[in-house]
């Protein structure tokens, strides 16, 4: 299925692109590190059957602009927040893949009062592991590295053998048709650099080590899903598990499925979503339990996780 066609809109002097469509509750989708909102493809038409979507390209990514700015994940909340106050949006149920996992959760900590619920796919954000190819692209030397690995000479081969290999239909080989396409963006400059700036945020050679564990006790304020795939090879499946144990206890894990859920089975994913939103109201931001919550800290976690009828891992 084709996405529909990007649209254009300048923010802060930068062009941002996006997709939109549908009409209903607004749900923002947000992509990963070096994808863009193509990704969504297979989900975002049988989503815009009962809800209005968003799903940008991330500055540095796709069709946006590629600027030497600010490629922090608070900065990515503040650029998804004056996004949609420039679409007319006020509230959102965000969902974010893998690095836009991140983004998602760094969205719903600092702007609350628009978010209603939060959808965590993949997720980047809760546990230190990651494969080692993106722990590569922190280490001195990478850029000069990606320069090579992507010189036209031998793009085309690479590429082509990448799906080649995620034709084969192998649970190892499944992700590799994304993979390619985000090897093909290396090959871009401007992508590579902000790519660059990006992991230098969220990670170091020894993994991810910015997190969102110690402030997940506040999700008991607002619905939270999480997505993964069992056979994830990017980030792994266990940290699934990581949310299950720090209040975020609707966790779906599912069979026969990468680092790309939602790709490797659309009509279930859109399933789970739709459910999940029709099953949870929007969260309504109350200053004054938004307070209690933050002096209570960790205890409000503890008190969560001891529940002996907190739900597992499904």
């Amino acid at each position: 299925m084709t996405s529909p066609e990007l649209q254009y809109v300048v923010v802060h002097g930068y062009r941002r692109a996006y997709r939109k469509v549908g009409s209903g509750p607004a749900l923002l989708l947000i992509h990963g590190m070096a994808c863009d909102s193509s990704t969504w493809d297979r989900v975002i038409g049988p989503l815009a059957e009962q809800f209005t979507v968003i799903a940008p390209d991330l500055l540095g990514h796709g069709d946006s602009d590629k600027p030497d700015g600010d490629y922090s994940i608070g900065g990515y909340a503040n650029g998804m927040r004056d996004l949609l106050t420039v679409l007319g949006i006020d509230k959102v149920t965000i969902v974010g893949h893998s690095f836009g996992g991140g983004v998602a959760m760094q969205f719903a900590y600092q702007f609350p009062e628009r978010t209603e619920r939060v959808v965590l796919v993949s997720s980047g954000g809760l546990g230190p592991e990651v494969t080692p190819l993106i722990r590569m692209l922190t280490l001195p030397g990478a850029p000069l590295v990606l320069a090579a690995a992507t010189a036209r000479a031998w793009r085309p081969f690479v590429a082509a053998g990448l799906r080649g290999l995620a034709s084969t239909g192998l649970g190892a080989t499944r992700d590799l048709g994304e993979v390619a396409r985000i090897y093909e963006s290396f090959a871009e400059p401007r992508s590579r650099a902000a790519v660059r700036r990006l992991t230098s945020h969220v990670l170091d050679w020894r993994g991810q080590y910015v997190t969102m564990t110690d402030r997940t006790y506040l999700a008991q304020l607002m619905p939270v899903l999480v997505v993964w795939g069992r056979d994830d090879r990017v980030i792994p499946a266990s940290h699934a598990v990581n949310a299950s144990h720090a209040s975020l206890t609707d966790v779906r894990v599912l069979d026969d499925s990468g680092h790309f859920p939602h790709k490797d089975h659309p009509q279930r994913f859109v399933e789970l979503l739709t459910e999940f939103v029709a099953a949870n109201p929007p969260a309504a931001y109350h200053r004054g339990r938004w307070r209690a919550m933050l002096r209570r800290g960790d205890q409000a976690l503890l008190e969560t996780v001891s529940d002996p009828s907190s739900p597992a891992v499904v």
